[in-house]
């Protein structure tokens, strides 16, 4: 199972700002970073109710939770604020206007760990489930976790515990999506907050570097 990193080094987000925090709220409790997108071109998916949906460009950020005792990471992929692109025909008018949505992915975890630095990292078990504002609903990467159940790389209670925790990500996340939404939306703000405030974050060395300067 591949090891990735929070700050999603793998997209060339190394030098963007990331940031990293414990959360305990009503909503939430779980590890939660932000990662802002200052620069780049647009990468787009296609799905059937939401067309060409944008998943990272300038501006936009991404919110990733950790929550306790689950199985999972839930980046919600926002548009730079209150522009949702003209090419969402069929976006809903019940999304936050602050922090509009372009599209949720979850990955099913094995675990989580820590890198040198400080910046969360989690085991990848293969399974993904991703969501749009729209109602698109899609499993992703089912043929990787069979091959690595028949290649013996997963024991049956692994393969089994990743079905089950994909099957729980649609129930809990994407059956009802405005819940979801004013969920997400209410934890961004709270991250949002704490980051303004400094208050009991993780800042990877280049972040700290530009608030020193």
């Amino acid at each position: 199972m591949k090891h990735k990193r929070l700050d999603r080094d793998a997209w060339g987000f190394w030098h963007f700002p990331y940031y990293q925090l414990r959360v305990d709220t009503e909503d939430f409790h779980g590890l939660a970073c932000l990662l802002r997108i200052p620069g780049g071109d647009y990468y787009y998916w296609e799905m059937p109710k939401a067309g060409r949906l944008a998943v990272c460009g300038e501006g936009m950020t991404w919110l990733e939770l950790v929550p306790d005792g689950e199985h999972r990471v839930v980046t919600a992929k926002y548009f730079p604020d209150g522009k949702p692109g003209p090419e969402r025909e069929n976006y809903p008018s019940f999304v936050n206007k602050q922090y509009p949505v372009s599209v949720w992915y979850a990955d099913v975890i094995e675990g989580m760990e820590d890198a040198e630095d400080g910046v969360a990292v989690f085991i990848d078990k293969y399974l993904d489930v991703i969501f749009s504002p729209e109602g698109d609903v899609k499993v992703d990467d089912r043929n990787e976790l069979d091959a690595a159940y028949a290649s013996g790389e997963l024991t049956p209670e692994q393969y089994e515990a990743a079905l089950a925790e994909g099957d729980a990500i649609r129930r809990e996340l994407a059956e009802d999506i405005p819940a979801t939404e004013a969920r997400f939306a209410r934890i961004r703000a709270h991250v949002e907050k704490r980051i303004q405030e400094n208050d009991r974050i993780l800042l990877r060395r280049e972040e700290k570097e530009v608030r020193h300067d």
